[in-house]
């Protein structure tokens, strides 16, 4: 078994309507959880509010655990799922422009987006600044091209490369979590005694 529209179970017409009826219900839950504010976006890397944190980290577990559950029952097959491919060189230095963008802006581009649709000016200006960038990585593509595709390892996963056992990683990605949990909590107390 496997994805819904290859496997017919759903009508490949019906692609991008549950395309944006997905997107729509992940704007709206980033909405109702406050994540369109760039404060709580940006309370990570103060250390004020670890919510984001907690939140994607939670889901990253979730998603990992249930993947490879239903694995396990037949119901997908883990190795035929797409992996994007890996260039080194690219995920580093397109991290760090993304990384500074996110602490400048206190958005990502998913909550960027949510915000404009509640009508942030701030998130309009940082959406504007994504495209620019955009439009001046694919005029000067060329430029870009040997750094871009720059050290490729392949369609690899973080367990091919460890090359550990799969369900051992996402083990010790829980326990990690929990870790990450608490060590924020406490963070986040102290953070706040000396700023509130």
């Amino acid at each position: 078994m496997g994805p819904l529209i290859p496997n017919g179970l759903i009508p490949y017409e019906w692609n991008n309507i549950f395309a944006i009826l997905i997107g729509l219900a992940f704007g709206f839950v980033l909405e109702s959880s406050g994540f369109s504010s760039s404060r709580k976006l940006a309370g990570v890397f103060y250390g004020y509010d670890f919510a984001v944190l907690k939140v994607f980290f939670t889901a990253a577990v979730v998603a990992a655990i249930g993947l490879y559950y239903l694995d396990f029952l037949g119901y997908i097959s883990v190795s035929s799922l797409y992996v994007q491919p890996t260039y080194i060189w690219g995920a580093i230095i397109g991290g760090a422009i993304m990384g500074v963008g996110f602490v400048a802006a206190g958005f990502c581009p998913g909550t960027a987006l949510t915000s404009v649709a509640i009508g942030k000016i701030d998130a309009m200006v940082y959406v504007v600044g994504i495209m620019i960038g955009v439009f001046i990585f694919a005029e000067l593509y060329t430029i870009f091209q040997p750094l871009y595709e720059g050290s490729f390892l392949g369609n690899i996963t973080l367990v091919d490369s460890l090359g550990v056992n799969p369900y051992w990683f996402i083990f010790a990605l829980t326990i990690g979590a929990i870790i990450a949990f608490a060590l924020s909590d406490v963070v986040q107390r102290r953070v706040k005694k000396v700023f509130y």
